[in-house]
């Protein structure tokens, strides 16, 4: 799919690794409720993406006394160049973890709960019963809507079955970058697989909305995203998200451009043309950023 020349603007990039960040991305200080959110998180022994990942709009979202909880563990088993999620020698599942997660959702007064978790390739079904565990457990607890954010399960079918038997009210798969940055970005993963996973998700229930995300400033060009984007709703995905990339220590991959928020803008109308039903594209946008909001746009918040 070819985009109209004057719009290629992600291919125009600058130097690399653009040490200072740019004014639209400088953050508040935090406001009173996050220490709320800080201490419930803490009393609950549980762990969650923002502070992991080193999510810039923690201080936001920890404030409403929002959080996106990791499940799984806090170590991963893939060494991805964008993320900061402690990645080697795993730990054994914690058998109560679901009801902790619970009990913080309902502590939180969350309506709309998003779970992710480390990748475990180390487990023979990726931890898909205890993802199936803890969703049932929020909503048992909560009556919350749960959107589920997943790994990719290294394509395990009857694995992401269980995880779809659990009817998360929204599934979330991330794309993250183009196929062409894969081996440096989503080591261990493969484009494919991850289409195929949310395909998988319509074949098996087409009622569950269906959401991944891409980050912007790796070096993609704009033919490259718009062509990952028709990829995604020709699978039908219903829900995008794209975001800035933002180095998380000097060890992982390097900014290669900040766009400015109106070319987030122009990618966000590019993307809306191709008949997605809710698409946010922003600097700050992330997976789980406003999840509520955007789900109960279509009705599943």
């Amino acid at each position: 799919m070819q985009a109209p020349p004057l719009l290629n603007i992600l291919s125009e990039a600058p130097a690399k690794s653009p040490r200072r960040l740019p004014p639209w991305l400088r953050r508040p200080m935090p406001a009173p409720g996050m220490a709320y959110t800080t201490d419930t998180i803490a009393d609950l022994r549980l762990n969650t993406v923002c502070e992991s990942a080193k999510c810039p709009n923690r201080t936001e979202c920890w404030s409403h006394k929002t959080a996106t909880f990791m499940i799984g563990g806090e170590v991963c088993t893939r060494p991805c160049g964008f993320c900061s999620v402690r990645h080697g020698k795993t730990e054994d599942l914690e058998i109560d973890e679901p009801e902790r997660v619970a009990e913080a959702a309902a502590r939180l007064s969350l309506k709309h709960v998003v779970i992710t978790s480390v990748t475990r390739d180390d487990l023979p079904d990726g931890g898909a019963e205890h993802w199936y565990r803890c969703v049932l457990a929020v909503r048992e607890k909560t009556g919350a809507a749960v959107e589920v954010l997943t790994p990719d399960f290294r394509g395990n079918v009857a694995a992401i079955d269980r995880v779809i038997e659990s009817r998360p009210d929204v599934f979330n798969h991330n794309t993250e970058t183009v196929p062409r940055l894969y081996h440096r970005v989503r080591r261990n993963a493969e484009y494919q697989r991850t289409l195929d996973l949310l395909s998988q998700v319509k074949a098996r229930n087409a009622a569950i909305p269906t959401k991944s995300g891409l980050m912007l400033g790796l070096g993609e060009t704009l033919d490259e995203v718009m062509d990952v984007c028709a990829d995604l709703r020709g699978v039908g995905v219903e829900m995008i998200t794209i975001g800035q990339y933002l180095q998380p220590t000097p060890q992982h991959l390097p900014v290669e451009r900040y766009l400015p928020p109106e070319e987030f803008d122009t990618v966000g109308d590019l993307v809306r043309k191709l008949g997605f039903k809710l698409v946010a594209s922003g600097p700050f946008v992330r997976s789980s950023y406003h999840a509520g909001e955007m789900a109960a746009v279509l009705g599943n918040g």
